[in-house]
């Protein structure tokens, strides 16, 4: 007799919710589809329930959902005192949202609590999505090095002989031990980047006012296109790259009457370059320590929307032979689910990798195969 259940994976984090909506039949993916919503917590943080809401009809498409697979970053927000209330509000508004069906959270551990448990120990659900992006990759390569690059920050993930080997598991043990590396492909300020610039021969200090964040440099430099640009300007203005190079001319204190647009460029370049810096120098600390326990080789896999311009490129900076796209190894022989050959499927799973891990999970346990 078949077997079918359809779940939904949730990755609510502090400016980004990511949903994955998938449908299993003999533990093999028949349909997925995802989508994201832009949800600055720090502003809205009240309207959470609502948004969940939304969100769930449009990626179910009125479908039947056995269950929820939940995990979140949006805890940190500075909407929330502690991490404590950050969760607590975050279980109460996807009990609200997900009422009648059972939620499962996803603690550092890698397993599936429910709401009351999360509750009792919110520490341990906090902060938690890389686990689901983890545990999806080691279904596809036994020993690797996962990178993810997302708009905000980036996750480094160690996985050995099919296992998480994380040293990190809170994000404070994660940055410590260069798993976190808190540099995105939209959201960071530039000032976090870097603190000067060359510019007309000379190393020229910049402003640290938010006048422009990575999303400008990956525009004007043609990495990202309009719709990739998800997220709120630092002006507020438009996502053109008329607009884009206004906002990074700021940052030296000028406008685009004082600089010329290759002046402008330039500085997107060397912004870009050092960024990519700050990839690599957390992926050279986690993938020589992987390295340094198997003599086997280490591939790279990528995912999120910085996966080729910013987790590729560092990648490459730290010597790595072999860099992987997830989406590659969802349409491989290796991936015992199985996967539509839907290049539109799998790109939704390169954009929302921990939702889609969680959802996976989660219909895993509802077959009986997990946790």
């Amino acid at each position: 007799m078949a077997s079918l259940v359809a779940v939904i994976g949730w990755d609510i984090g502090g400016a980004n919710t990511k949903a994955a909506f998938l449908r299993m039949e003999n533990g093999h993916v028949e349909e997925t589809r995802t989508a994201i919503g832009y949800f600055p917590m720090w502003r809205d943080f009240e309207k959470l329930g609502s948004m969940l809401s939304l969100l769930y009809e449009r990626v179910s498409e009125n479908a039947d959902v056995d269950g929820v697979g939940l995990t979140m970053t949006a805890e940190l927000s500075d909407a929330y005192q502690t991490k404590r209330e950050g969760v607590a509000h975050v279980l109460k508004c996807a009990e609200e949202a997900f009422a009648g069906l059972p939620v499962h959270v996803l603690d550092v551990n890698g397993t599936l609590r429910s709401v009351e448990a999360a509750r009792l120990d919110p520490l341990k659900v906090a902060a938690a999505n890389w686990v689901a992006t983890g545990w999806l990759v080691a279904h596809l390569a036994r020993t690797c090095v996962v990178v993810d690059v997302g708009s905000t920050s980036t996750s480094i993930i160690p996985i050995i002989n099919g296992r998480i080997s994380a040293v990190g598991k809170t994000d404070l043990e994660k940055l410590i031990a260069g798993e976190l590396v808190y540099t995105g492909s939209l959201r960071t300020n530039v000032a976090a980047i870097v603190h000067s610039v060359l510019l007309r021969n000379s190393k020229v200090r910049i402003s640290s006012e938010l006048f422009a964040q990575s999303g400008d440099v990956h525009l004007i430099l043609g990495n990202i296109c309009e719709e990739d640009y998800s997220t709120e300007t630092a002006d507020g203005r438009g996502k053109t790259r008329k607009k884009a190079l206004a906002r990074l001319s700021r940052i030296v204190c000028a406008d685009t009457e004082i600089l010329c647009e290759n002046e402008i460029e330039e500085i997107a370049k060397y912004v870009y370059e050092r960024q990519v810096e700050q990839v690599a120098d957390g992926l050279r600390e986690v993938y020589s320590r992987v390295k340094s326990l198997t003599d086997s080789t280490v591939p790279v896999v990528v995912t999120g929307l910085g996966r080729t311009f910013l987790a590729g490129i560092a990648a490459r900076k730290v010597g790595v032979d072999e860099v992987i796209e997830l989406e590659k190894l969802c349409l491989g022989d290796a991936f015992v689910y199985r996967m539509p050959q839907n290049p539109l499927a799998c790109n939704g799973i390169v954009m929302a990798s921990p939702a889609f891990g969680v959802a996976l999970m989660v219909a895993d346990k509802l077959e009986g195969r997990l946790v």
